[in-house]
Order: C-alpha cells, then sequence, then structure tokens
C-alpha cells in the first residue's frame, strides 16, 4: 500500500486558488456531508470549537472518498498536539499564533521525524494504515502540508521571515485578530485592518508562498481573492446551519 499523495499541498505550492469551508461542528455526519460538496479543502478546527482526537478522528474517517482535502487546525503550536493530530491521519494542519521564524521553525521540526524532526516514532498509527503503507516513516514528511497563522502586528512585521522557513508551505491570516490586534476588535472592515489583510497577500507572494484566509462574505472572499489570496475559506457550517435554520423558521413565523 502506498501514502496518499496531498494533492492540496501541491495546489498550495503551485498557489493555485483553493476554496474551502470551515468546520466548527465537531461532527463525522456533518464532515461526510460537507466532505462532498465539491470544496477543496475543509478547515477541521479544535483551537476554537470542543473537537478533540476521538471525535476528530470520526470526521478525518467520514471525509475520505469526498473531494475536499481536510485540514486540521491544531489548538496551539505544541509538538504534543501536532503528534496526535498527525498520527490520526491528518497530512494537512494550520497551527495559530506563530509570532516569528524561531516559532515556524520549530512547528516543521514537530511535524517532521527525525533526523529532520522531533515527530514521536510510531509504526502503527492510523496515518500509516496502522502498519500497511510501505515506507511510511521515510515517505510522510513530503506529503505534511504545513500552514501557519500569523494575526497580530508582530507577526505582520516578520511575515516574509515566517513565511521563508524551509517547510512553511502557506500562511494564513487571521484577519479577526490581526484586526484586534491592530486595535480593531470586531471591526475587520476598518480600513487600517482591510490594508494590512491586502499587504499581506502581496508581501507573501513576493517570497513565493501561498496566503490563506477565512470570511463568511461572499463579496469579501472575491476581493480576497483578487488580491491574491490562494487557499480562501468562504464560509463555515456552523453559518450555513444557523442561516438556513433562520430563514426557514422565518417563512412560518414571521
Amino acid at each position: 500500500m502506498e501514502i496518499n499523495r496531498n494533492v492540496f499541498k501541491q495546489a498550495v505550492k503551485d498557489r493555485k486558488l483553493q476554496i474551502g469551508l470551515w468546520s466548527s461542528m465537531c461532527s463525522n455526519l456533518s464532515a461526510e456531508i460537507i466532505a462532498h460538496s465539491g470544496y477543496d479543502w475543509i478547515l477541521l478546527d479544535t483551537e476554537h470549537s470542543p473537537n478533540e482526537i476521538p471525535g476528530l478522528m470520526s470526521q478525518l474517517q467520514a471525509m475520505k472518498g469526498g473531494t475536499a482535502t481536510p485540514v486540521v487546525r491544531a489548538a496551539w503550536n505544541d509538538t504534543v498536539l501536532i503528534k496526535r493530530i498527525l498520527d490520526i491521519g491528518a497530512q494537512s494542519i494550520l497551527l495559530p499564533y506563530v509570532q516569528n521564524a524561531e516559532e515556524a521553525k520549530r512547528a516543521v521540526q514537530a511535524v517532521r521525524y527525525p533526523p529532520n524532526g522531533v515527530r514521536g516514532v510510531a509504526a502503527g498509527s492510523r496515518a500509516s494504515n496502522f502498519g500497511r503503507i510501505n515506507g511510511y516513516l521515510t515517505k510522510a514528511d513530503a506529503e505534511i502540508c504545513l500552514l501557519v497563522q500569523v494575526e497580530t502586528r508582530s507577526a505582520l512585521e516578520q511575515i516574509e521571515a515566517i513565511a521563508s522557513v524551509d517547510g512553511i508551505d502557506g500562511v494564513f491570516i487571521g484577519p479577526a485578530d490581526l484586526s484586534a490586534s491592530l486595535g480593531y476588535l470586531g471591526n475587520i472592515q476598518h480600513p487600517e485592518a482591510q490594508a494590512a489583510i491586502k499587504e499581506a497577500a502581496a508581501r507573501l507572494a513576493k517570497v513565493g508562498k501561498a496566503a490563506g484566509i477565512l470570511t463568511g462574505v461572499e463579496a469579501e472572499a472575491k476581493r480576497y481573492i483578487e488580491w491574491g489570496y490562494n487557499f480562501v475559506a468562504v464560509g463555515t457550517d456552523t453559518a450555513i446551519l444557523r442561516i438556513a435554520a433562520d430563514n426557514l423558521l422565518k417563512s412560518f413565523k414571521p
């Protein structure tokens, strides 16, 4: 048995537009439904969602056979958390609040096996199909897609250094946290926040790295794509459910 090729990683490397959806529902059933909707990637969140390893694994299982590559956001840039996520079979991972090149280097170390990193070795994990994938330990590093989040003024100032770390595949701009760091909590649309978001994409393009972002506003998503964002989440599963449920009820109880 051969290792799964990470098509999302290659698309990010080529800076080919990848349209995604954010999943915060922590449900294998909802993950299975949206995995077959035609999106290129789906973010399974564990930072701002009550998602733990057993449930996360069931979501990965449910997404098998769908169009979307699962991308798992760890709760923190933590070697142990990252190891557990990789061992259950995730090949693409997003790490929040990476502030500088040193933290980016630590992230790279966490997703790679020795001697190139510090990922703990487990030969019989789900990631290797319980030992069935030939040469998994020597092939795994090449298929891991590592994305890091820049979401503060300080990190933005160092975005080229972060993005240029060998092993970083792309940089995700966290618009809510970045706007808060700039002094505009809850106001992503502030001109200074939008200028920073636009500037980030341009600076990443200059160093040849893909830029990612999330928004639930269609016009905003299209604007970000025009600005050069390559992997764009255009909504969240929770918002889709909320809006549809609210609108359905209005048809009967105005």
